[in-house]
């Protein structure tokens, strides 16, 4: 397994449609278990494949200890509304109030292509709409009003500059920061939630 480069705000992979998963191969199967290291290197609860320079409709999450792949996830019923802070790994030390669905229930397959159903309300449910967001050229941003959105861009404008390329490297140095931040008990909120993703 390898860890591999996160796309941040700006790169225009972040922005465009996935190509629907037609064939499992050991190539896709070796890019998920890179995806959920990645993930777990960058303390985040979901991955999906353009966050990491990809354009296969593949999404990795895991909450409460319940790692899951997604190949082509679309969400088939939505149930009620609440809001709460997200983060994204491909948007580091921004956060907003995003309303979601309370309840959804996904349709996807797994790595076999055996298709799966995936009931989630609470930051699973927060964790898989903003995943499934992302394959479809989405982020959090989007969901927040102009003035929310405005602010969090100027918090953006204050770390874009740490990633010059538009790719946010998982160096030894990183690492050991994330380290750090663990074992003083900083949790924050990147998928807040989603550290969801950290959703």
């Amino acid at each position: 397994m390898a860890l591999l480069d996160i796309t941040v705000l700006g790169h225009p992979i972040l922005r465009k449609e996935t190509t629907p998963v037609e064939t499992i191969t050991p190539e896709l199967r070796q890019l998920v278990a890179d995806m959920f290291e990645t993930m777990y290197a960058a303390r985040g609860i979901g991955l999906a494949a353009p966050q990491v320079g990809r354009s296969e409709r593949i999404a990795v999450v895991d909450v409460n200890k319940q790692p899951m792949v997604l190949i082509n996830p679309r969400i088939v019923a939505k149930q009620g509304k609440v809001r709460g802070d997200e983060g994204c790994l491909s948007i580091p030390e921004v956060y907003g109030e995003v309303e979601r669905a309370a309840m959804v229930r996904v349709e996807a397959f797994d790595l076999d292509m055996n298709p799966i159903v995936v009931e989630g309300t609470e930051l699973l449910s927060r964790c898989l709409q903003h995943e499934i967001d992302h394959l479809h050229g989405k982020l959090f941003l989007d969901h927040l009003s102009l003035l929310k959105r405005r602010a969090a861009m100027r918090d953006w404008e204050e770390e874009r500059d740490r990633y010059p390329d538009l790719l946010r490297r998982l160096t030894p140095e990183v690492l050991a920061e994330l380290q750090a931040e663990d074992e003083a008990g900083d949790e924050g909120p990147e998928h807040a939630v989603p550290h969801h993703e950290r959703p």
